[in-house]
Protein backbone atom coordinates (compact mmCIF):
# COMPACT_ATOMS: atom_id res chain seq x y z
CA UNK A 1 0.00 0.00 0.00
CA UNK A 2 1.68 3.43 -0.98
CA UNK A 3 0.45 6.71 1.21
CA UNK A 4 -1.40 7.34 -2.28
CA UNK A 5 -3.24 4.37 -1.83
CA UNK A 6 -7.41 4.20 -1.30
CA UNK A 7 -7.41 1.24 0.32
CA UNK A 8 -9.15 1.78 4.17
CA UNK A 9 -6.26 0.95 6.81
CA UNK A 10 -7.86 -0.85 9.20
CA UNK A 11 -8.79 -0.92 13.45
CA UNK A 12 -5.47 -2.51 15.26
CA UNK A 13 -5.68 -2.72 19.16
CA UNK A 14 -8.66 -1.16 19.53
CA UNK A 15 -6.75 2.08 17.58
CA UNK A 16 -7.43 3.42 14.14
CA UNK A 17 -4.96 3.35 11.70
CA UNK A 18 -5.98 6.33 9.76
CA UNK A 19 -3.16 7.70 9.90
CA UNK A 20 0.77 6.31 10.92
CA UNK A 21 0.45 5.66 14.86
CA UNK A 22 4.10 7.25 16.73
CA UNK A 23 4.92 4.71 19.17
CA UNK A 24 7.18 5.99 21.92
CA UNK A 25 9.98 3.64 23.08
CA UNK A 26 10.10 3.18 26.92
CA UNK A 27 13.69 1.08 27.52
CA UNK A 28 13.41 0.57 31.25
CA UNK A 29 16.99 -0.74 32.01
CA UNK A 30 19.88 0.29 33.78
CA UNK A 31 21.39 2.47 31.02
CA UNK A 32 18.29 4.04 29.69
CA UNK A 33 18.24 7.37 30.92
CA UNK A 34 21.56 7.90 33.10
CA UNK A 35 24.62 8.32 31.19
CA UNK A 36 26.73 8.24 34.70
CA UNK A 37 24.95 5.07 36.29
CA UNK A 38 24.41 1.56 36.10
CA UNK A 39 21.33 1.29 38.82
CA UNK A 40 18.15 1.46 37.32
CA UNK A 41 15.57 3.96 37.80
CA UNK A 42 12.30 3.38 37.37
CA UNK A 43 10.97 6.88 38.39
CA UNK A 44 13.06 8.45 35.72
CA UNK A 45 11.31 5.90 33.09
CA UNK A 46 8.12 6.64 34.41
CA UNK A 47 9.17 10.53 34.07
CA UNK A 48 9.81 9.96 30.56
CA UNK A 49 7.09 8.07 29.41
CA UNK A 50 4.40 10.65 31.14
CA UNK A 51 6.95 13.74 28.85
CA UNK A 52 5.82 11.10 25.53
CA UNK A 53 2.72 11.38 27.04
CA UNK A 54 2.22 14.89 26.82
CA UNK A 55 3.95 15.14 23.69
CA UNK A 56 1.11 13.06 22.00
CA UNK A 57 2.91 9.78 22.02
CA UNK A 58 -0.27 6.84 20.71
CA UNK A 59 1.42 3.75 22.31
CA UNK A 60 4.26 3.45 25.00
CA UNK A 61 6.43 0.51 24.33
CA UNK A 62 7.94 -0.87 27.72
CA UNK A 63 11.24 -3.20 27.76
CA UNK A 64 12.73 -4.45 30.05
CA UNK A 65 15.78 -6.37 28.50
CA UNK A 66 18.49 -5.14 25.98
CA UNK A 67 18.18 -6.79 22.31
CA UNK A 68 21.54 -4.91 21.14
CA UNK A 69 23.80 -6.63 19.05
CA UNK A 70 25.51 -8.99 21.66
CA UNK A 71 23.54 -7.64 24.78
CA UNK A 72 23.66 -9.76 27.56
CA UNK A 73 20.45 -12.36 28.15
CA UNK A 74 18.20 -11.84 31.16
CA UNK A 75 15.76 -13.55 33.24
CA UNK A 76 12.23 -12.90 33.06
CA UNK A 77 12.29 -12.37 36.52
CA UNK A 78 14.61 -9.32 36.46
CA UNK A 79 12.74 -8.29 33.03
CA UNK A 80 9.39 -8.12 35.06
CA UNK A 81 10.95 -6.71 37.97
CA UNK A 82 12.40 -4.00 35.69
CA UNK A 83 8.81 -3.35 33.67
CA UNK A 84 6.14 -3.99 36.06
CA UNK A 85 6.14 -0.47 38.14
CA UNK A 86 6.71 1.58 34.49
CA UNK A 87 3.42 -0.51 32.99
CA UNK A 88 1.53 0.26 35.68
CA UNK A 89 2.08 3.50 36.62
CA UNK A 90 1.62 4.35 32.20
CA UNK A 91 -1.41 2.65 32.59
CA UNK A 92 -3.01 4.62 35.10
CA UNK A 93 -1.88 7.56 33.38
CA UNK A 94 -4.29 6.48 30.51
CA UNK A 95 -1.61 4.87 28.14
CA UNK A 96 -2.06 2.34 25.63
CA UNK A 97 1.03 0.08 26.78
CA UNK A 98 2.91 -2.37 24.67
CA UNK A 99 5.28 -4.89 26.38
CA UNK A 100 8.74 -5.27 24.23
CA UNK A 101 9.29 -8.75 25.35
CA UNK A 102 10.05 -12.43 23.86
CA UNK A 103 9.18 -14.08 27.22
CA UNK A 104 6.02 -15.31 28.17
CA UNK A 105 6.25 -14.86 31.69
CA UNK A 106 6.80 -11.68 31.09
CA UNK A 107 4.05 -10.90 28.70
CA UNK A 108 1.91 -12.63 31.06
CA UNK A 109 2.82 -10.70 33.73
CA UNK A 110 2.31 -7.53 31.98
CA UNK A 111 -0.89 -8.02 30.72
CA UNK A 112 -1.97 -8.72 33.69
CA UNK A 113 -0.51 -5.27 35.25
CA UNK A 114 -2.36 -3.41 31.88
CA UNK A 115 -0.43 -3.68 28.96
CA UNK A 116 -2.80 -4.28 25.45
CA UNK A 117 -0.08 -5.45 23.12
CA UNK A 118 2.80 -7.80 22.91
CA UNK A 119 5.92 -6.73 21.01
CA UNK A 120 8.14 -9.78 20.30
CA UNK A 121 11.44 -9.38 18.54
CA UNK A 122 11.26 -13.04 18.30
CA UNK A 123 8.35 -13.32 15.84
CA UNK A 124 6.72 -15.52 18.68
CA UNK A 125 9.32 -18.58 18.24
CA UNK A 126 11.45 -17.53 21.34
CA UNK A 127 9.36 -19.14 23.73
CA UNK A 128 6.90 -22.14 22.64
CA UNK A 129 4.66 -20.42 25.42
CA UNK A 130 3.66 -17.36 23.75
CA UNK A 131 1.59 -17.61 21.20
CA UNK A 132 -0.82 -19.53 23.30
CA UNK A 133 -0.86 -17.52 26.15
CA UNK A 134 -1.06 -14.66 23.46
CA UNK A 135 -4.66 -16.24 21.84
CA UNK A 136 -6.21 -17.45 25.05
CA UNK A 137 -5.71 -13.53 25.85
CA UNK A 138 -6.79 -12.24 22.51
CA UNK A 139 -3.67 -10.04 22.64
CA UNK A 140 -2.46 -7.82 19.48
CA UNK A 141 0.84 -8.99 18.88
CA UNK A 142 3.70 -7.37 17.04
CA UNK A 143 5.89 -9.85 14.77
CA UNK A 144 9.27 -9.15 14.52
CA UNK A 145 11.63 -10.65 11.54
CA UNK A 146 14.74 -11.81 13.17
CA UNK A 147 17.65 -14.66 12.45
CA UNK A 148 18.72 -15.99 15.49
CA UNK A 149 19.11 -14.16 18.59
CA UNK A 150 20.35 -10.20 19.75
CA UNK A 151 23.23 -12.53 20.63
CA UNK A 152 23.69 -14.23 17.43
CA UNK A 153 21.70 -12.26 14.40
CA UNK A 154 24.74 -10.78 13.05
CA UNK A 155 26.27 -13.74 12.11
CA UNK A 156 22.95 -14.37 10.09
CA UNK A 157 22.70 -10.79 7.66
CA UNK A 158 23.27 -12.97 4.39
CA UNK A 159 20.08 -12.56 1.98
CA UNK A 160 20.30 -13.75 -1.91
CA UNK A 161 16.95 -11.65 -1.99
CA UNK A 162 16.90 -9.36 0.94
CA UNK A 163 12.90 -8.22 0.84
CA UNK A 164 11.67 -11.48 -0.63
CA UNK A 165 13.37 -13.55 2.28
CA UNK A 166 12.09 -11.72 4.96
CA UNK A 167 8.58 -11.74 3.66
CA UNK A 168 8.56 -15.40 3.34
CA UNK A 169 10.30 -15.60 6.77
CA UNK A 170 7.63 -12.92 8.32
CA UNK A 171 4.58 -14.75 6.90
CA UNK A 172 5.59 -18.34 8.11
CA UNK A 173 5.78 -16.52 11.75
CA UNK A 174 2.45 -15.02 10.91
CA UNK A 175 0.78 -18.09 9.74
CA UNK A 176 2.25 -19.98 12.68
CA UNK A 177 0.64 -17.45 15.25
CA UNK A 178 -3.00 -18.17 13.22
CA UNK A 179 -2.47 -21.46 13.92
CA UNK A 180 -1.47 -21.39 17.65
CA UNK A 181 -5.60 -19.80 17.62
CA UNK A 182 -4.19 -15.42 17.30
CA UNK A 183 -6.73 -13.63 15.71
CA UNK A 184 -5.14 -12.55 11.99
CA UNK A 185 -7.08 -9.04 12.74
CA UNK A 186 -4.60 -9.02 16.14
CA UNK A 187 -1.38 -9.24 14.36
CA UNK A 188 1.19 -6.59 13.07
CA UNK A 189 4.38 -6.84 11.43
CA UNK A 190 8.18 -5.11 11.95
CA UNK A 191 10.41 -6.31 8.84
CA UNK A 192 13.28 -6.47 11.43
CA UNK A 193 15.49 -2.73 11.16
CA UNK A 194 19.15 -3.68 12.07
CA UNK A 195 17.79 -7.48 13.48
CA UNK A 196 20.29 -9.44 11.29
CA UNK A 197 20.34 -6.58 8.86
CA UNK A 198 23.33 -4.68 8.35
CA UNK A 199 24.58 -0.99 7.03
CA UNK A 200 22.71 -1.29 3.45
CA UNK A 201 20.76 -3.50 3.98
CA UNK A 202 18.09 -1.81 6.03
CA UNK A 203 18.18 0.94 3.17
CA UNK A 204 17.12 -1.88 0.74
CA UNK A 205 14.25 -3.05 3.12
CA UNK A 206 12.73 0.34 3.62
CA UNK A 207 13.05 0.69 0.08
CA UNK A 208 10.84 -2.64 -0.25
CA UNK A 209 8.78 -1.33 2.72
CA UNK A 210 5.08 -1.28 0.18
CA UNK A 211 5.50 -5.04 -0.68
CA UNK A 212 5.05 -5.77 2.73
CA UNK A 213 1.26 -4.37 3.05
CA UNK A 214 0.59 -7.41 0.45
CA UNK A 215 0.52 -9.42 3.73
CA UNK A 216 -2.84 -7.87 4.66
CA UNK A 217 -1.42 -6.48 8.46
CA UNK A 218 -0.55 -3.15 9.80
CA UNK A 219 3.39 -2.52 9.26
CA UNK A 220 5.34 -0.98 12.27
CA UNK A 221 8.62 0.41 11.03
CA UNK A 222 11.60 1.05 13.99
CA UNK A 223 14.66 3.09 12.82
CA UNK A 224 15.02 5.16 15.54
CA UNK A 225 18.68 5.67 15.89
CA UNK A 226 19.88 2.58 14.50
CA UNK A 227 23.37 2.04 13.41
CA UNK A 228 22.32 2.03 9.19
CA UNK A 229 21.49 6.12 9.65
CA UNK A 230 24.82 6.47 11.97
CA UNK A 231 26.52 4.90 8.93
CA UNK A 232 25.23 7.46 6.56
CA UNK A 233 25.07 10.23 8.59
CA UNK A 234 28.57 9.75 10.00
CA UNK A 235 26.94 10.55 13.35
CA UNK A 236 28.45 8.02 15.65
CA UNK A 237 26.79 9.01 18.90
CA UNK A 238 23.24 7.21 18.73
CA UNK A 239 20.95 9.65 20.85
CA UNK A 240 22.13 12.52 18.28
CA UNK A 241 20.64 10.78 15.25
CA UNK A 242 16.93 11.62 15.45
CA UNK A 243 17.04 14.06 12.76
CA UNK A 244 17.96 11.32 10.72
CA UNK A 245 15.45 8.68 12.86
CA UNK A 246 12.63 11.17 11.53
CA UNK A 247 13.92 11.87 8.05
CA UNK A 248 13.36 8.08 7.54
CA UNK A 249 10.14 7.83 9.55
CA UNK A 250 9.08 10.35 7.04
CA UNK A 251 10.28 8.13 4.26
CA UNK A 252 8.21 5.26 5.87
CA UNK A 253 5.06 7.05 6.56
CA UNK A 254 5.41 7.79 2.88
CA UNK A 255 5.41 4.30 2.34
CA UNK A 256 2.25 3.22 4.11
CA UNK A 257 3.68 2.40 7.98
CA UNK A 258 0.82 1.74 10.06
CA UNK A 259 3.16 2.74 13.34
CA UNK A 260 6.46 4.30 14.06
CA UNK A 261 8.67 3.58 17.06
CA UNK A 262 10.39 6.20 17.65
CA UNK A 263 12.27 7.93 20.35
CA UNK A 264 11.82 11.12 19.78
CA UNK A 265 8.14 11.55 20.40
CA UNK A 266 7.76 15.66 20.02
CA UNK A 267 10.05 15.89 16.89
CA UNK A 268 8.69 12.78 15.08
CA UNK A 269 4.93 14.58 15.71
CA UNK A 270 5.99 17.86 14.02
CA UNK A 271 7.70 16.48 11.10
CA UNK A 272 4.49 14.53 10.39
CA UNK A 273 2.28 17.45 11.12
CA UNK A 274 4.40 19.74 8.28
CA UNK A 275 4.52 16.85 5.73
CA UNK A 276 0.27 16.37 6.41
CA UNK A 277 0.23 20.17 5.42
CA UNK A 278 2.21 19.90 2.75
CA UNK A 279 0.70 16.68 0.90
CA UNK A 280 -2.85 16.50 2.92
CA UNK A 281 -3.90 12.95 0.63
CA UNK A 282 -0.51 11.78 1.28
CA UNK A 283 -1.88 9.66 4.35
CA UNK A 284 0.44 11.60 7.44
CA UNK A 285 -1.13 12.76 10.91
Amino acid sequence: MSATSTTIRPVWAGLELTRPLVMGILNATPDSFSATSAVFDPEAVIRAGHAMLNEGADILDIGGESTRPGSAIIEPALEIERILPVIRAMVAAGAVVSADTRNAATMKAALDAGARIINDVSGLTHDPAAAPLLAANGCPVILMHMRGTPQTMSRHAHYHDLVAEILAELTARRDAARAAGIADAAIALDPGFGFAKRGAQNIDLLRGLPRFHALGHPVLVGVSRKRFLGDITGEPDPARRDPASIAAALFAARHGAAILRVHDVAGTIQALRVARALEPDAGYI
